[in-house]
């Protein structure tokens, strides 16, 4: 039997809970560095969620990316890259916790690069700065907050690196319910309203992502979290 709303919306936020801790011990433990190699990265990071959690499934591909890598949307696969010590790093993960997806992505910077501290920084405020648009527009359709995240983007300066600033989230696996239909995603092409219930007729779960880039200077980061609980 399907949890009920309440209880989806706890096992949901408990996911991301862990995924933040996660993230703490990646940093803390200092698995980011120059001189390692991302997919090396990206083994000890699931290694740590296996250690921490018992988490052996993630549902969708690891992504650890450095330098001119961070400017590749998430379906490209840039070669295995060395870390510098001046570099921008993200790291997306998606961890399965008993059932329910988590889906968490954060920036470190390396290096003193004021450039690349201002994008780590202005990452979160342009998820908060979309949040609150979400959450003061009740009707609000995917179309309608890309948008606003692409404004909120060039008016700090970056650019937006992918087609799409989130999707559904939810039980594992979640893309077998809605599959790759645009309205599944956070993208121009949505004109739906997010606040709905899905095809199973559950309310939708949405994870908002800021992938931003600066093309000329060919680096990126990326900040992701769940949008509306």
């Amino acid at each position: 039997m399907a949890d009920d709303e309440p209880t989806r919306a706890a096992r949901l936020l408990d996911a991301q809970a862990k995924a933040e801790r996660l993230f703490a011990e990646i940093e803390g433990r200092g698995l980011v560095a120059p001189g390692e190699d991302e997919r090396a990265v990206s083994d000890r990071i699931r290694d740590l969620a296996n250690e921490l959690f018992g988490t052996t499934r993630h549902w969708h591909k690891r992504i650890v990316r450095s330098g001119p890598n961070t400017l590749a949307p998430y379906r490209e696969n840039p070669p295995d890259r060395v870390m510098g010590a001046d570099d921008i790093v993200f790291a997306d993960f998606g961890p399965v916790f008993e059932e329910y997806e988590a889906d968490f992505g954060r920036t470190f910077v390396l290096g003193d690069d004021p450039v690349k501290k201002r994008l780590r920084d202005d990452l979160p405020k342009i998820f908060a700065a979309g949040k609150h648009f979400f959450e003061s527009t009740p009707d609000i359709t995917g179309k309608q907050l890309y948008a606003e995240v692409q404004r909120l983007a060039a008016d700090a300066g970056w650019e937006l690196g992918g087609w799409h600033a989130g999707h559904l989230v939810g039980e594992f696996p979640h893309e077998w319910i809605d599959g790759a239909d645009r309205e599944s995603y956070i993208t121009a092409a949505n004109d739906t309203p997010l606040r709905r219930a899905d095809k199973a007729g559950r309310r939708c779960h949405w994870i908002l992502e800021i992938h931003l880039i600066d093309r000329e200077r060919e680096f990126g980061g990326f900040h992701e979290e769940l949008l509306t609980l």
